[in-house]
């Protein structure tokens, strides 16, 4: 049994949500809480595996409300459930330590069904979220366009720069053309140019020519 714990300043919506979840197989609310201070008290107290939490409540709440909970509980799993869109305040919520984020417009379903992912150890996100973590997580995201090739695709590059042509590059690579291909293919496009003149060009800035 999952135990939920209900965060929201509004009675008639801790009860709604105790409702829906209440009829949700395998879950159990276990607690609320109408305030940031209540919620701590909650968290201090433990006994429950997932909270569902209102971004904007009196005293402690929203991105530094979670920060205290993480602070307290590195473990907590917390579902963010709000009245503003993904747009507004999900990435905070989840770079801030939140498991999941959810409007209050959302079905019975989808939100049970967040919580017993976040309770097994998983995330809830939406597919346009999670492609704005995943720039936000990318690696290469403030490097040059060239640090994101690879060894064996720079060195066709500064090749290729130098005055190769495929040809030459494959017989002293010891590869096939169609190989070098592919590579030319590959480093182009994530140079973002479009012929070799405009990667002539790239390279000669770069200093990567030969």
């Amino acid at each position: 049994m999952i135990r939920v714990l209900i965060a929201d300043d509004h009675a008639i919506v801790r009860e709604g949500l105790k409702q829906v979840l209440s009829g949700a197989q395998g879950l159990a609310v276990v607690g609320e809480a109408a305030d940031g201070h209540e919620v701590m008290e909650q968290v201090r107290k433990g006994g429950w595996d997932v909270l569902v939490l209102d971004m904007n409540m009196p005293g402690p709440s929203g991105v530094d409300l979670i920060k205290r909970i993480k602070a307290h509980k590195p473990d907590a799993k917390v579902l963010v459930l709000s009245m503003h869109g993904e747009d507004q305040f999900a990435l905070h919520t989840l770079r801030a330590g939140a498991s999941g984020y959810l409007t209050k417009g959302s079905s019975p379903e989808v939100i049970a069904g967040a919580i017993r992912r976040i309770a097994d150890g998983g995330r809830h996100i939406s597919r346009a979220l999670a492609e704005v973590l995943a720039f936000e997580l990318d690696p290469f995201r403030d490097k040059a366009p060239h640090e994101r090739l690879s060894e064996r695709e720079t060195q066709v590059l500064r090749m290729l720069a130098g005055g190769k042509s495929v040809a030459d590059i494959a017989e002293q690579l010891c590869l096939s053309a169609n190989t070098i291909s592919t590579h030319k293919h590959r480093l182009m496009r994530k140079l973002g140019v479009a012929n070799n003149a405009e990667l002539l060009r790239y390279a000669l800035k770069s200093g990567l020519a030969e």
